[in-house]
């Protein structure tokens, strides 16, 4: 855990009907002083619209050789690269490369995160797949974070339904791919 980080607790209720995942967790989730509550916030999303077995929150900053988020299976292969945020070009090439599957998921303006990478190599860019949410609705819920939090996640049609400490707000999940 981080030096100086604020730790923040998600009580998580997950139902994906996309994706037949339906769980209950708990997460302690350090804020790094340098990290926003929008970042952190957009991890937690990632982490719960991608949730499956193996998968678990990085070291964060202090280990810059891996994304936000990683998935694993059994034997501690890395089968899924999780980025958040607006990553640069190397380090996608990399995660592609170590694992089967590469995604970020922004709370940024994704035209403005994907055209940084135009002309990189990146290794199998075709299947990286980049994925944000409605305009302000970070922004909205940024305010609603404690440092307990109850979270109720619903993705249903790749709309997902947050209701964060008793207020629900709703926004599309979309899918971008590199060009």
């Amino acid at each position: 855990m981080a030096i100086g980080a604020t730790i923040h607790t998600f009580d998580v209720q997950l139902a994906d009907t996309d994706r037949g995942v339906y769980e209950e967790y708990s997460l302690r989730v350090a804020r790094h002083p340098s990290e926003t509550d929008a970042y952190m916030l957009t991890r937690l999303l990632a982490y719960g619209l991608e949730f499956a077995e193996g998968i678990a929150f990085s070291d964060g900053i202090s280990q810059a050789e891996e994304p936000a988020v990683v998935v694993r299976d059994l034997t501690g292969r890395l089968t899924a690269w999780i980025e958040v945020g607006a990553p640069d070009a190397e380090r996608l090439h990399h995660g592609s490369r170590l694992a089967d599957r590469t995604v970020v998921y922004t709370h940024r303006d994704p035209v403005k995160v994907i055209a940084p990478w135009a002309g990189k190599r990146i290794h199998r860019s075709e299947q990286i797949r980049v994925y944000s949410f409605d305009p302000g609705f970070i922004e909205q819920a940024v305010p609603l974070l404690e440092r307990r939090n109850t979270v109720i996640m619903t993705v249903t049609e790749r709309m997902l339904y947050l209701d964060l400490n008793g207020t629900t707000l709703t926004t599309a999940v979309y899918e971008h791919e590199l060009d």
